[in-house]
């Protein structure tokens, strides 16, 4: 109820405005309800998905033209102003999905171009096309019937629907899709490793944004009264944008308080509207080099609290018999004769290797021998160029990467990948994504399989932050944390799987004495409880202690493989690796 209370405010006050006996300013609250709308779900994909989608004035001009040329007649019988409104969100929900193909492909500012582009075909499209949008001249807006066709019952309509927008945009950035969305923002690799499928979320998000957005547009066309090409300049399509980044991203809040001030701020300085884009720049600039969490990092409190100092991690490691129990688990992975080339240097080279459940193996070897290129092997982001990867009866070398994920199989990395405005819970959620049952439009309207899916996915993730110490900082923004709390997160986030087998890339990197102790205790346990674990390390001594197989990678190459006496009394692995 705490998180509700700004909005409530918010449109409380917008609700008594027209009672105040302005026209003009709820005109301009209008206006202002009218364009959260279409910021509302373009927040989605570039607040919380981080896609830079700066032409989404493209998507309020196809909204506005499809709503106003159906109402018309233009296009055969005339519609009424609200099934035009709910057409042009459908036209605006297919033309979002064109417009965010690209972004499955291209990044930050290639992406960026494209939507721009899309804006000026749209622009020329709306001139050229004169027996239909009247070219250069325009045409009317929708009416809308009673009791909407007034100032203040268009205002109410505008507020409204702001207001469920601003309530559905909240239940997805509260739900499995929006934490995927700042999984694959913040970390793209992480988000596939634990089985995100980028391209699904993506097209479900442009598909949803831009029915809001040409939603927008056909309000807009009523506003106006009249539309023409030059009612949608680039500067409106900046004003969208900026007001995302100064309200802060993965933010509902801070881009309401964002597009609020960018609408009404040009009418306390209508003598510089002329220098409105140079206004904007400067102010995102402020926003960059001062505040750039924006407005939501300004309105976080809680995270400004001091954690307390000298924090010891104390896994449990015997709480999880609650989260994994795979009993007689057969499958192995199994990589047979695998090679993989970088240029002209071979980074694996004929690799043989299996890793059974049950086990902690181990992989070592000199820096540059293979060995996190033998894990990315495994989880997909490499293809093998010879041999195969395969798990029990299933061949993994052409699965997509997130795939691996619904097969059990989890990881880390040598770099922790947080999500570093998501709170420790959230970061560790996050892992639990594939587990979901209910649906993108479930989510959006926080039906009953919806608040099942968040209940169970928050007390799996607060039992898995109990097995490895961290409970007391679940709701620690992640970037808070120590180097080694860090460490053992990325644990708790990979046992979320439920896994078969989890890739440990280096967990002892950084941590303390005693640290690597309790690191290695709960590596055995996870092993007991069936799971097989394949552990890439430097740290010899916990290699030795808790490892039942070892394998030593010399370029590429197998060199030696048996237990940890033997590969100590190897000659070639001490004289290469492990030293006199």
């Amino acid at each position: 109820m705490r998180s509700m209370f700004p909005f409530l405010i918010v449109f409380g006050l917008a609700a008594v405005l027209p009672f105040t006996g302005s026209d003009y300013w709820t005109l301009i609250a209008t206006r202002a309800a009218i364009y959260w709308v279409l910021v509302s779900g373009l927040n989605l994909a570039v607040g919380f998905g981080g896609q830079l989608a700066i032409g989404y004035v493209a998507l309020l001009t196809l909204g506005a033209y499809t709503a106003s040329v159906l109402v018309a007649g233009n296009l055969g019988p005339a519609w009424p102003a609200f099934p035009a409104l709910g057409a042009a969100g459908v036209v605006g929900a297919v033309a979002g999905v064109i417009i965010g193909l690209p972004a499955l492909r291209l990044r930050t500012f290639y992406f960026a171009m494209t939507t721009l582009g899309f804006a000026t075909i749209l622009t020329q499209v709306a001139l050229a096309w004169q027996g239909v949008t009247g070219g250069g001249i325009g045409l009317p807006g929708p009416t809308l019937p009673a009791p909407f066709d007034t100032g203040p019952g268009f205002y109410f309509l505008c507020l409204a629907f702001a207001a469920f927008c601003t309530w559905i945009t909240a239940n997805v950035a509260h739900s499995r899709f929006g934490r995927a969305l700042v999984a694959i923002r913040d970390a793209e690799v992480a988000a596939e490793a634990i089985g995100i499928s980028k391209p699904a979320l993506l097209v479900t998000v442009f598909l949803f944004s831009g029915a809001t957005a040409a939603i927008a547009g056909g309000l807009f066309a009523t506003l106006q009264s009249y539309i023409t090409p030059d009612a949608f300049t680039f500067d409106l399509s900046v004003l969208f944008f900026i007001a995302i980044l100064i309200g802060g991203r993965g933010s509902i809040l801070g881009p309401l308080l964002g597009t609020i001030i960018l609408t009404v701020l040009p009418e306390f300085a209508a003598p510089l509207v002329a220098w409105s884009t140079f206004l904007y720049a400067a102010l995102l600039l402020i926003i960059v080099l001062v505040i750039p969490g924006g407005i939501a990092d300004l309105l976080d409190f809680a995270n400004r609290r001091p954690l307390e100092r000298n924090r010891a991690i104390i896994p449990r490691p015997e709480l999880l018999a609650e989260i994994l129990d795979h009993g007689a688990a057969r499958a192995t992975i199994d990589l047979r004769g695998v090679v993989l080339s970088f240029g002209g240097v071979r980074a694996i080279d004929g690799l043989d290797l299996q890793i059974e459940p049950r086990q902690v193996h181990g992989l070592i070897g000199p820096n540059g021998s293979g060995k996190t290129t033998t894990l990315n092997v495994i989880s997909g982001y490499y293809r093998p160029e010879h041999g195969t990867v395969g798990l029990g009866d299933v061949d993994l070398s052409h699965q997509p990467t997130q795939a691996r994920a619904g097969l059990g199989i989890a990881r880390t990395f040598q770099t922790p990948r947080l999500i570093g405005e998501a709170s420790v819970l959230q970061n560790v959620m996050i892992g639990g994504s594939i587990n979901g049952t209910a649906s993108f439009a479930e989510s959006l309207l926080t039906l009953p399989r919806h608040r099942r899916d968040e209940r169970r996915l928050r007390a799996q993730a607060t039992l898995a932050l109990r097995v490895v110490g961290l409970e007391s900082l679940a709701a620690v923004r992640a970037d808070r944390l120590q180097h080694s709390e860090l460490r053992f997160m990325e644990i708790a986030r990979a046992l979320m799987l439920h896994p078969t087998f989890i890739l440990l890339d280096e967990p002892a990197a950084g941590l303390s004495t005693d640290e690597i102790k309790r690191l290695g205790e709960l590596i055995k346990r996870i092993s007991q409880r069936g799971t097989g674990v394949l552990l890439v390390e430097h740290h010899a001594d916990l290699i030795f202690d808790i490892c039942d197989t070892v394998t030593v990678l010399n370029l590429g190459r197998e060199l030696a493989a048996g237990t940890p006496s033997d590969i100590r009394a190897h000659k070639e692995v001490v004289s290469a690796y492990l030293g006199a």
